[in-house]
């Protein structure tokens, strides 16, 4: 997984487990051929959420953030898949995220950015803020959906996702974690630590 690169960080889609296949994605698409009536697909990815989590190294794939208790996240929701005919994706392992249960809740169907498109620098945090910022350096064409996601997910400065980051940022003040360590559980503060240093503004605790 490379996880270089600013908030909301670039996730690598990883290669899928060994008994995807034949665990998830077969009897998956079986169910739907004799189900055909179905109200929402059953579940057989759950069993992977695991290997979910190191696929994203245990970071919820929008808040970009070590998370103790995610789940697994249609990108393109089994809702959405259905009414366009599409419903074997919902068993294709390209097709899940690894999300804080909070920001599921947000998402639910609504079209988002994808992690997976991010590209390095189009995202920033302000310190001691702890608001998500655009950058420039998103393409024009993706500044409205960039727009659209901070808001829908609440990542630009709702209070719930503030306070999630200003922790990771308090135990580094406070000593209780390296700059290392905090790239490791919250890469993109991390960052703007680093960015901040670089301009001589150092957070850290007497």
């Amino acid at each position: 997984m490379d996880c270089a690169g600013q908030a909301l960080i670039p996730f690598t889609l990883q290669d899928e487990p060994a008994k995807f296949d034949f665990e998830c994605r077969v009897p998956g698409r079986k169910w739907l051929r004799e189900h055909p009536g179905y109200k929402r697909p059953a579940d057989f990815w759950t069993p992977f959420e695991p290997d979910l989590r190191k696929a994203f190294n245990g970071m919820c794939a929008w808040c970009a953030m070590t998370v103790m208790r995610g789940e697994t996240e249609h990108y393109v929701p089994v809702a959405t898949l259905k009414e366009t005919g599409q419903d074997d994706r919902a068993y294709d392992w390209d097709n899940l995220r690894y999300a804080d249960g909070w920001i599921n809740q947000k998402k639910l169907t609504a079209k988002v950015l994808d992690p997976f498109d991010v590209e390095d620098g189009w995202f920033e945090i302000n310190l001691p803020s702890m608001q998500l910022l655009p950058t420039n350096n998103i393409p024009l064409d993706n500044r409205e959906l960039a727009a659209f996601t901070l808001k829908r997910l609440g990542l630009r400065d709702h209070e719930v996702i503030v306070r999630f980051r200003k922790e990771w940022f308090d135990m580094y003040r406070k000593g209780k974690l390296t700059i290392d360590g905090l790239k490791d559980v919250a890469p993109l503060i991390a960052l703007a630590v680093e960015r901040d240093l670089a301009q001589g503004i150092d957070w850290r605790l007497d």
